[in-house]
């Protein structure tokens, strides 16, 4: 097959591909991320690039218009290429490695502020405190030399000072240690440093070194979301944050939801294509963490990762085609602890991986995780536990019970299949206020620059902001209003936020009925996930004393206007407390506590999954909430 040069821009980045091979494809190739939320298959029309100069071949689609085409705009996922190209990928495509980084680190610092005590995170969950037993220590040993009265191995004379400062009886190390064991001891004096890990009920020698190195011992702790992965380095030797770092998840380009990607697995290399991306996403945070902080990959002693069941699975290069199947069963929910070298991650070569364990297909190792942060577990009165995300996962209970149970809630309030739609990075309108007497908008943008798009946070704000004026009824269509911003387009009646001339794109921003219509079944299915399970406890949502707001999308969201919108229950606000991103909070304490590790598991074990789709009701409550906020406004009282 002929190969042909693609030079893509801004970055002027060129890579081979072989002819008749899609743009996207050679994007991807060439490591260039393109939002592709429909996973490639000309649906969503997010992924737009202009081709510069080329011969190329697409398809027929709704996705974008004739007159695009004229201006050599296409569809990156259904162009393919028949010549060398140069091509621009559109402001509205490109994926950034590292959006709002400073945004997102400054809001997980303040998160996760560098305490003394062990503690999950966040203002609220300081209480929640763990027995401080790192997984991973290290210990100067100085040996008795052996002699004729004392001629036990080597290998026996380290465990036996082990012994007496680690209460553990189960000992062990590998082949490869034991193997350099004999010269090492004597050319160090019998000196030396023990790396120990707690694994899997035992205590390992994972590595031996010359000398006295306790004082350098490292961890990393990891959040793998679908959207973003969140990493922090830490000094397990004083329990200090170093540093954190956020980055969006590279599957993206092969779709934005874990169904597109768990079918993108089960085609040809599909599942190494996506474990690839999430390898490297972890290993790039990890390569800018130990820079920053002048810490050598080789002092790196473990890892935990947190994650929803699918993205555990492509971490680790598990197949995760039956977790789509009913009756929807994972390959594993406890899994056990490995070297981080067999899931590709570079510390050190004989650090160990632990994967908070999950609970089902559908509530995963980031819900044990952020049960573990807030502390519903051990709760007197009655909790829930609400990760907004593309999908909404939740916990009810106590320290008597926890049942949890999933809602799909599509792409929506992450950026996806809407048509301004955008993640919080950079140019996102994150908030929105409307005038109620002129109609006039006013925004708040991060960063501070001309808008590209509208994220959750702002989607949220703006429907509230329409329902309050006027200019949006409660089934979710735009009124006949005499106002310059409502207008009829593509795709039906639209209203805009702000015309092209003032956008960063050159393009209009917009929210139209069908967007209108996506975030309306995505609040819906949160609400009616929330209001089943607790109908199912026989229960009201009256009853509940604390409802925890998780997720980095939860950090942003005005809780009046998630009120306002039917996605949160109209209860007094004092109620909701914020913990951010809980699954990070949660599995940093795991890192900084073998208790805590433990506790994760018994969680783990005693959450009881809720399967929506067959219970009774749970369609009944979705319809319902659908409209704004309700079809019974008794359940809204402050609309």
């Amino acid at each position: 097959m002929k190969k042909l040069r693609v030079t893509f821009y801004p970055g002027n980045i060129t890579t081979e591909a072989e002819e008749g091979k899609t743009i996207l494809s050679a994007a991807i190739s060439a490591g260039i991320q393109i939002h592709s939320s429909c996973g490639g298959e000309g649906l969503c029309g997010r992924c737009k690039v202009m081709v510069k100069s080329g011969k190329v071949i697409t398809q027929s689609t709704g996705a974008f218009e004739f007159n695009e085409k004229k201006q050599g705009i296409y569809l990156a996922c259904i162009t393919t290429i028949h010549s060398d190209l140069e091509v621009e990928v559109l402001a509205q495509a490109r994926l950034d490695e590292r959006p709002q980084e400073q945004a997102l680190e400054g809001k997980l610092k303040k998160l996760y502020s560098e305490s003394e005590e062990v503690t999950p995170g966040g203002a609220d969950l300081t209480e929640n405190v763990y027995l401080y037993s790192p997984l991973a220590t290290k210990i100067y040993l100085e040996l008795t030399r052996p002699d004729l009265k004392d001629a036990i191995s080597d290998l026996e004379r380290i465990y036996r000072h082990i012994r007496k400062v680690k209460d553990l009886p189960l000992v062990q190390t590998s082949l490869t240690n034991i193997r350099q064991l004999g010269e090492l001891l004597r050319d160090a004096d019998w000196k030396i440093t023990a790396t120990l890990v707690q694994r899997n009920g035992a205590l390992e020698v994972v590595l031996i070194e010359p000398g006295d190195t306790s004082g350098k011992n490292f961890g990393l702790c990891f959040d793998i979301g679908t959207t973003t992965i969140s990493g922090q380095l830490v000094d397990l030797n004083n329990k200090n944050i170093l540093g954190t770092k956020a980055i969006y998840n590279k599957q993206a380009s092969f779709g934005s939801d874990v169904i597109a990607r768990i079918i993108h697995a089960q085609e040809s290399d599909g599942l190494e294509q996506l474990h690839l991306a999430v390898n490297q996403c972890i290993n790039h945070v990890i390569e800018e963490l130990t820079k920053e902080h002048k810490v050598d990959l080789n002092n790196l002693n473990c890892i935990v990762c947190a994650g929803n069941t699918t993205m555990i699975h492509l971490l680790l290069s598990i197949d995760p085609t039956y977790i789509r199947r009913e009756p929807y069963v994972p390959t594993a929910n406890f899994l056990p602890v490995i070297r981080a070298a067999e899931a590709g991650i570079k510390i050190n070569p004989r650090g160990l991986l632990f994967s908070v364990p999950g609970v089902s297909s559908y509530v995963g190792g980031d819900v044990t995780a952020g049960v573990l942060a807030c502390g519903l577990y051990k709760e007197d009165e009655l909790s829930l536990l609400i990760d907004i995300g593309t999908n909404g996962e939740i916990v009810l209970g106590n320290k008597e019970f926890l049942i949890s149970a999933s809602a799909s809630a599509g792409p929506a309030f992450e950026g996806s299949s809407v048509s301004s739609g955008m993640r919080a990075s950079r140019g996102a309108i994150q908030k929105v206020k409307i005038n109620p007497k002129n109609l006039e908008i006013s925004c708040s943008v991060i960063g501070d620059v001309e808008p590209v798009g509208i994220c959750g946070s702002g989607y949220i704000d703006l429907i509230s902001q329409m329902l309050k004026t006027g200019l949006l009824d409660k089934g979710g269509k735009l009124s006949g209003k005499d106002c310059a911003r409502l207008r009829s387009g593509r795709e039906g009646r639209e209203f805009v936020l702000f015309p092209a001339k003032d956008s960063a794109t050159g393009t209009d921003v917009v929210i139209t009925e069908a967007d209108i219509e996506n975030l309306k079944r995505s609040k819906a299915a949160i609400y009616a996930a929330a209001t089943t399970l607790v109908k199912h406890m026989g229960l009201e949502l009256g009853d509940i004393k604390k409802i925890f707001i998780a997720g980095g999308f939860g950090n942003y969201i005005d809780i009046d206007s998630a009120v306002n919108i039917g996605l949160l229950p109209d209860i007094d606000r004092s109620r909701f407390i914020f913990v951010g991103n809980s699954s990070l909070a949660g599995a940093r304490s795991m890192l900084l506590s073998y208790q805590a590790f433990i506790k994760a598991e018994e969680i783990a074990k005693k959450i009881t999954y809720c399967e929506l789709s067959v219970e009774p009701g749970y369609m009944d409550e979705y319809m319902a909430a659908l409209f704004f906020p309700h079809t019974d406004l008794k359940k809204f009282p402050t609309f």
